[in-house]
């Protein structure tokens, strides 16, 4: 395990050498083979150069140099597989490969991959094509089409490339050349037919100021062979000198973007406590630069709307999340009390999401059409953020296949690159299966703990072993060798026995007696399961108070009896209103059942543990706890009488749920469930809010934290259901927290590429290459003509395919 331990710090350190020390954002983003093709296909004629060599060679060389040994071009996912973008990349890089008459063998198998894999990649979208897809494919089709490629498609293909057609058709049809949605028709001008009737007034009346056609690489460099604008070619220039190996999907690129995606990386991946000084000095810089820009929202220089509502909601969550004073941007589960503005939001972005992963949606958004990210849609619709675990997070994000994209480009996304996403993975692996080692042999040290104390065999009650654990080991990223994992789940597990013993097996003068015991400390007329419980209780207090003088140097052991046993009296107040068949009122009834959730009996204790410790009287019940200790004492009775009041109602046990229509006559259930959730509602914002910001507690940063995680495990435990009652719900995330091994995906076979004879025959039929000149009459239309494309479902089709906007490949 050490060696494990050694070789994770190994290759922290090797990480933060290799990305860390001289930090170029551009370096994090994967360039795009589809935009870098685009320029390898200029020619020179404008540079004073023979028109017979690119203009932008290196580019060129990129393209010859960055095939897959699969024969596509274009960025995998996060696993290694190719995507649905792989297929107009590899289209497009075989367009500049046949132009320029280099590259031969590699264009072959470009084509031969299309062939033998368009099928797979294009089903995996079950007819639901991207809207850029749907643009830019079918345009990349004809332009091959036009320069003598030959694409003979095999028949399982045809039906989906009509499909795409005709989804293209329905697109030209109803929207407008620069109009909605986003990005606008015009950005695509490099794939879009010529009977869109384009004129130069439409390309440059669309220039931004630095000569770009919407920072797209691609479309200004079409923009550029049509017009000859200097501006272009500026811009231009400027793309390939700031990116020598690959151009990116956009230019420029928003660098607080990319280092907030490696923020955020790191974080989703598990790595964050690796990497705390580096994602510490991305989030000071951002929060800089917002304030220079006065608030969120402001957008940067060239980004389009899309892309900075993205970034306004990544910053405001993760700056939120560490701390940072951040006003209200965009829709979150991060809300503060009274931000009215932010509960707008998040039902309007809510009602979206649904919509967009409904069965039957129209919608043609670039993201809702990938089958992954409609997973991950899903996902946060049906769980809230605040009822996850960390553990389970970390792992999710790992596996997920689109891990990698940081934001939506035109025609893919901007992807971390190959060998730095390498390496995250890599290192994200080895931490989750050291952390899954560790907690195996935790795991097992628990339960032998329980076995010696008697804790399992009690006849009564619920077995709760693995779920107490599963709870605190998975809720936070503690250190490796932390003691609190171990000292949390023995005291959820004693917490669990003793209320159980409380509610339905002790009499009230076994209660009595056990509670006086733990007032005086001394087992003396204890037996059976009373002496149990108090015995595994004193061994627990003596080690948790043992490592404590160890660690800090002072004695916490009359403190944490004082806390037990403040707990302990809560039982029995419970017990004693239950046998006597009293009804308190809600305050009375909040009053106990706040200490007799006992979620303060776990987190005080813990906190004590904690590297930055928490002062020994903080703990103690007779001073008045922290605001953010007494809110993470309330949340958990109310979430737990939610889902328990039926159980209770059966037990003869009373429940706030129950209390309050008592109070109310005239409230049914549904209104008395409905107060309870608004009540809910209000305490979890000022939870957050005394959490996560200073000025409100003078409690450690970490121990708020671990108040937090605190909270969201009984959210994870009652968001929907009375998961702890349950004996097989939670099975299965305990099963993937601990025991599973991590699925990283291994890259999914593909098709074999034909035999290299095979692939020469084929492209015997490609005729020369002939490329008509740039118009010079900007008012000219071009109209379409007839042909029949080979693409039907049952062989060939007429329909109107119009060659691509005429351009100087000459």
């Amino acid at each position: 395990m050490e060696l494990s331990n050694v070789s994770i710090q190994s290759l922290v350190k090797e990480t933060k050498e290799e990305m860390f020390s001289d930090i170029d954002p551009y370096s994090f983003v994967s360039p795009s083979a589809y935009d870098t093709a685009w320029l390898a296909i200029i020619p020179a004629e404008y540079s004073n150069q023979p028109c017979s060599v690119p203009m932008f060679k290196d580019c060129l060389d990129w393209v010859l140099n960055n095939q897959s040994e699969e024969g596509y071009w274009g960025e995998c996912d996060a696993h290694g597989n190719p995507t649905i973008e792989s297929l107009p990349a590899t289209m497009a890089c075989v367009i500049a490969l046949k132009k320029w008459s280099v590259g031969i063998e590699n264009a072959e198998r470009g084509l031969a991959f299309i062939r033998a894999n368009g099928e797979k990649l294009l089903g995996g979208n079950h007819n639901q094509f991207p809207r850029w897809f749907a643009i830019v494919f079918p345009g990349m089709i004809e332009f091959a089409r036009k320069i003598g490629l030959e694409l003979d498609f095999p028949n399982h293909l045809k039906g989906l490339l009509m499909d795409i057609f005709f989804v293209r058709q329905e697109i030209l049809e109803t929207e407008e050349l620069a109009g909605s949605p986003y990005p606008p028709l015009l950005s695509y001008f490099e794939a879009l037919p010529s009977f869109c009737a384009i004129n130069q007034e439409d390309i440059i009346m669309h220039l931004s100021g630095d000569g770009s056609l919407f920072q797209s690489p691609s479309a200004t460099a079409c923009a550029f062979m049509a017009t000859g604008k200097e501006e272009c070619l500026a811009y231009l220039q400027s793309l390939v000198r700031t990116c020598a190996n690959g151009v990116p999907p956009t230019f420029p690129m928003d660098e607080e973007l990319i280092k907030l995606g490696l923020a955020n990386q790191l974080q989703r991946l598990g790595l964050a406590e690796h990497f705390t000084q580096q994602i510490e000095d991305i989030f000071t810089q951002v929060y800089r630069n917002y304030n220079n820009k006065e608030s969120l929202g402001k957008s940067s220089s060239g980004t389009s709307v899309a892309t900075q509502l993205h970034k306004d909601s990544l910053a405001f969550r993760l700056l939120r999340m560490h701390g940072y004073d951040i006003p209200p941007c965009t829709a979150t589960d991060l809300m503060f009390p009274g931000e009215n503005e932010l509960e707008e939001a998040r039902s309007f972005s809510r009602k979206v999401l649904e919509k967009v992963v409904s069965k039957g949606t129209g919608d043609n958004d670039h993201l809702t059409k990938s089958s992954n990210l409609e997973r991950m849609i899903e996902h946060e619709l049906s769980l809230p953020w605040i009822a996850r675990l960390d553990h389970l997070e970390h792992r999710a994000w790992i596996e997920e296949n689109d891990m990698n994209a940081l934001w939506a480009g035109k025609t893919s996304f901007h992807r971390l690159s190959s060998l730095k996403n390498e390496k995250f993975v890599q290192l994200a692996v080895a931490d989750y299966e050291f952390r899954q080692s560790i907690y195996k042999n935790e795991m097992a040290e628990l339960k032998s703990w329980c076995l010696k104390w008697g804790l399992s065999d009690m006849g009564f009650g619920r077995e709760k072993t693995m779920y107490c654990y599963f709870a605190i080991s998975a809720s936070l990223s503690l250190p490796y060798d932390s003691d609190i994992r171990m000292m949390v789940a023995k005291s959820a597990i004693l917490i669990t026995v003793a209320d159980d013993f409380f509610d339905m097996e002790g009499s009230l003068n076994e209660l009595n007696i056990l509670t006086d015991a733990v007032r005086r400390w001394d087992a003396k007329g204890l037996s059976g399961h009373s002496k149990a419980i108090f015995d595994a209780l004193d061994n627990l207090v003596k080690e948790t108070a043992a490592k404590h003088l160890q660690q800090q140097g002072t004695d916490l052991t009359s403190y944490l009896q004082k806390i037990w046993y403040e707990t302990f009296a809560s039982w029995l107040v419970e017990a004693k209103w239950s046998k006597s068949g009293y009804l308190p009122s809600m305050d009375e009834y909040l009053g106990t059942g706040m200490t007799s959730i006992a979620a303060h009996t776990l987190v005080l204790p813990a906190s004590c543990l904690l590297k930055s410790s928490l002062p020994n009287f903080k703990i103690s019940p007779a001073a008045e706890y922290e605001t953010v200790t007494k809110l993470v004492m309330l949340i958990p009775r109310l979430l737990n009488d939610i889902q328990s009041y039926q159980k209770e109602i059966e037990d003869g046990k009373m429940n706030y749920v129950l209390l309050y229509m008592k109070e109310n006559p005239e409230a049914d259930l549904d209104d008395s469930i409905a107060f309870v959730r608004d009540l809910l509602e209000k305490k979890r914002k000022e939870l957050l809010k005394h959490a996560l910001m200073d000025g409100f507690s003078d409690l450690p940063i970490a121990s708020k934290r671990l108040h937090l995680s605190c909270m969201k495990v009984f959210q994870m435990f009652f968001n929907s259901s009375n998961r702890y009652d349950s004996n097989t719900e939670m099975l299965q995330d305990i099963q993937k927290a601990i025991y599973i091994p991590l699925d990283v995906g291994t890259p999914k076979p593909l098709r074999p590429l034909p035999s290299d004879s095979r692939l020469k025959k084929e492209f015997q039929t490609i005729t020369s290459h002939q490329f008509v000149r740039p118009f010079k009459n900007h008012n000219l239309r071009i109209i379409g003509y007839q042909t029949s494309l080979p693409i039907a479902r049952g062989g060939y089709a007429n329909m109107i395919i119009t060659p691509n906007f005429r351009l100087s490949f000459a």
